[in-house]
């Protein structure tokens, strides 16, 4: 930010790569929050004009990685300059989230009623025609009942959500740690938050009066079978970053990864058109996950 400007506490961190027409409306819709943030864009090295374009606007600081470490690597160096840099809070979001104008002084509003006890928010997300962004739902602990009275204010306790809106105090990535550089894309959000709800054993929440659109596509979730023949590659990441994460919760971690596998291969099977090259995936993400041990990076306050 200008030097002349006041730092705001919250630092709205931004991962984009070539999807310049996303990152403009993402950038206006963060803009016109009613509670002012500063934008802080990580570049995976774009292409498309992305550079030129953060350079002409003000009041955005952005940094360019000078070459493409997906979301993971984006969401980690992201992270790491808004702590570094003295952010109370960092609001960390793709390029294709569009948060509604009031979407972070809800997320400020919880952080009140919680008194600052927590580990991350996450808004409720939705699709672009107003329902539920299916690739984006959080994962609601199974016995809530110790935070029942904070359902009137719309937070219910989570244990998983996305990089798509989620909301943290500079304590929560002090003390657990930035995203895995090495997941490159597929799982880093998921194994990142349950690192902290989990692991780091830190209540989290679902705020629910906080909305934000995520201007995918389509509103399919993921599936290895269906998906089109140019994507079935990413799905590498998703089979050898998920052996890894559920390895550290131990055997019922080991099964219920065992179990998504078999879904898969039979999916494949029954749906997977062409089937071979799937399947190949599927076996090769699984095989690389038994040997896969990245770096978990902290920072020094």
């Amino acid at each position: 930010m200008p030097q002349n400007q006041p730092k705001s506490a919250v630092a709205a961190v931004v991962v984009t790569y070539n999807r310049l027409a996303l990152l403009k409306q993402c950038v206006q819709a963060l803009r016109l929050q009613t509670v002012p943030c500063d934008i802080l864009i990580v570049d995976n090295a774009s292409t498309d004009g992305t550079a030129q374009w953060l350079s002409a606007q003000p009041g955005i600081s952005f940094r360019n990685t000078g070459s493409n470490l997906g979301g993971a690597g984006g969401f980690n160096r992201g992270m790491r300059w808004a702590v570094e840099d003295g952010y109370d809070y960092v609001w960390v979001m793709d390029d294709d989230t569009l948060p509604k104008p009031d979407a972070l002084e809800k997320l400020l509003q919880a952080d009140d009623i919680l008194k600052g006890d927590y580990g991350w928010l996450s808004s409720v997300t939705l699709w672009t025609d107003g329902t539920e962004c299916k690739m984006n739902r959080q994962k609601l602990k199974k016995s809530y009942y110790d935070f029942s009275p904070l359902l009137r204010y719309g937070l219910v306790q989570a244990e998983q959500a996305t990089f798509v809106s989620l909301f943290l105090p500079r304590e929560a990535v002090l003390q657990a740690g930035l995203p895995i550089t090495e997941f490159f894309i597929w799982g880093d959000d998921i194994e990142f938050t349950r690192r902290i709800a989990l692991r780091g054993q830190r209540p989290c929440f679902l705020a629910g009066q906080s909305q934000v659109i995520h201007a995918t596509k389509n509103n399919e979730g993921s599936n290895i079978a269906l998906d089109a023949p140019e994507r079935i590659g990413r799905y590498f990441y998703a089979f050898r970053n998920e052996a890894y994460l559920y390895r550290q919760e131990g055997i019922k971690g080991r099964l219920y990864c065992f179990a998504k596998r078999g879904r898969d291969f039979l999916r494949i099977l029954r749906q997977g058109k062409p089937r071979c090259p799937r399947l190949a995936v599927l076996v090769r993400g699984i095989w690389a996950g038994f040997f896969f041990q990245p770096n978990v990076e902290k920072i020094t306050d």
